[in-house]
């Protein structure tokens, strides 16, 4: 058997984390089976979905780097992939439940159920949900109403007296009561636009659909859904209720405990491989001892086996150290490459938007190495460079000088760092150039700290600072001794 797995968003918002990590976790386990994995957009919603939330979708696995093998933009044996392309489809199928005995017709405005619901609210009645009031109407008198142009709904005969029973891979055997279901849910709506519970049942049937890997927030709906597949003599699916993700306040994932939409995860400066990586592992243990997984990786160990039943938490501080992990993995050019965008919208090769010169590209790639074992997010480097595209206001004096040092004593340490600029950046390693700078500071009868710290200020407008070594053969001769002139006008001043 094929194993076919699914990602059914509704486009009604850009993507966030939850949903991706459904998405990877499908991707995963068809990817270890040899399966299919199929993307398929649940817009039935039509007051809410959008074109612009569509293009989220794509843009969104763009980015991540992996994608489905069968769906809207690709094609595929089973389409069309878009519901609202499918509507004849669900109606036929309606009708079929209605004739079988398993769906009525119903004709219950909505005052009317309105006015069930506060009457119930009134006399404090324990019951919910619909009343099955049109449940007993013979099916000839039904379908004349229908015929006559009545507006109606098709509902769902839930069976009474009986209970819902199915296996799920993570949480074992689940048993519900019907008499606890959702009364007798709409299946097609007054307009003849199908309702969830109809349209996941007959696509994911229709386009083989063997396992179901989705968040545990669709549980109340599987007990539904069992009773459809039955309703219509097909075999359900193997379901797989995912763990919730929650914050560390133990509550679920939402806004407030930080970032939930992939967008603004890329706009911080994450890395698709971390994202991947980090969301892997929430609600999964794969090999113990190991944190960093590639994508084929985690094709490799994943198994729903090693999917837990209890909520995962999602720690944005274990993220950030995943996003650190894999810029330092990165090369110069590819990370230069990634950071690129952010630099331009940022301004820093001229006013923000404005793309590089050559040469600033070129310097941009030679800057990685300063500052990769130094940042967690992309949007922090091209501050981090900046001091090596644009002069900079000096800091006040107060910067320059070094703790039991006073301002002559700064300013003569800048007059004796300049005159050993050329050997600095002749220097072949860094450590050729420390080995310099010691000796000559011996020979001066000067302190280390004494001629870095201001050197490194004048050089960089900070006391904390990218490596100074690297730095100056960054900047050159010509530019490092203009900067050291300014600082030394600066102080004299």
């Amino acid at each position: 058997m094929e194993i076919r797995v699914r990602y059914a968003p509704s486009p009604t918002g850009n993507q966030h984390i939850g949903g991706i990590r459904t998405a990877l976790y499908n991707y995963l386990y068809a990817r270890s089976k040899g399966g299919k994995f199929i993307l398929r957009l649940e817009d039935t919603d039509q007051t809410r979905c959008e074109e612009r939330y569509t293009k989220n979708l794509y843009d969104s696995f763009d980015w991540l780097g992996f994608r489905w093998d069968e769906g809207p933009d690709t094609g595929g044996p089973h389409g069309p992939y878009v519901q609202s392309e499918r509507f004849d489809l669900y109606k036929k199928h309606a009708a079929e439940l209605v004739e079988r005995g398993h769906a009525y017709y119903c004709f219950c405005s909505s005052e009317r159920l309105e006015e069930v619901r506060r009457e119930r609210e009134a006399s404090k009645s324990s019951e919910t949900g619909y009343d099955r009031f049109c449940r007993e109407i013979p099916l000839e008198e039904a379908a004349s109403r229908v015929a006559s142009g009545e507006a109606h709904t098709i509902r769902l005969k839930i069976p009474l007296g009986k209970s819902t029973t199915y296996t799920d891979h993570v949480i074992g055997k689940v048993e519900w009561k019907n008499e606890d279901i959702n009364s007798d849910p709409v299946l097609l709506k007054s307009d003849g636009f199908p309702t969830y519970h109809l349209a996941v049942i007959i696509d994911d049937h229709i386009m083989g659909i063997t396992h179901i890997l989705r968040a545990q927030e669709w549980l109340p709906s599987t007990p539904i859904h069992v009773i459809l597949y039955d309703s219509f003599g097909w075999q359900h699916p193997e379901f797989c209720h995912l763990p919730m993700v929650m914050g560390l306040d133990g509550k679920k994932l939402s806004k407030r405990h930080g970032s939930t939409s992939l967008n603004e995860f890329i706009e911080q400066g994450y890395l698709p491989q971390a994202l991947i990586n980090y969301i892997a592992m929430v609600g999964a243990s794969f090999e113990e001892g190991k944190e960093i997984y590639s994508l084929d990786e985690l094709i490799t160990h994943f198994s729903i086996d090693k999917l837990s039943k209890s909520p995962a938490i999602f720690d944005y501080k274990k993220l950030e150290w995943f996003n650190g992990q894999y810029i330092r993995m990165m090369s110069d050019d590819a990370l230069a490459a990634a950071t690129l965008p952010f630099a331009i919208a940022q301004g820093l090769f001229g006013k923000p938007g404005e793309k590089p010169t050559g040469a600033q590209e070129e310097l941009f790639k030679k800057s990685m190495p300063l500052v990769k074992e130094r940042v967690v997010f992309l949007t922090e480097i091209p501050g981090k460079v900046e001091y090596l595209f644009k002069d900079f206001v000096l800091p006040p004096k107060e910067e320059f000088i070094p703790k039991k040092a006073d301002l002559n004593q700064t300013l003569d340490s800048l007059k004796k760092g300049k005159d050993i600029v050329k050997q600095l950046i002749e220097a072949k390693t860094d450590e050729e150039a420390e080995n310099f700078i010691k000796t000559y500071c011996e020979k001066e009868g000067l302190k280390l700290g004494d001629l870095m710290m201001p050197l490194r200020v004048a050089i960089t407008g900070s006391k904390v600072s990218p490596p100074l070594f690297p730095s100056l053969r960054l900047l050159g001769e010509e530019q490092t001794l203009k900067r050291i002139d300014s600082a030394i006008m600066l102080l004299e001043n």
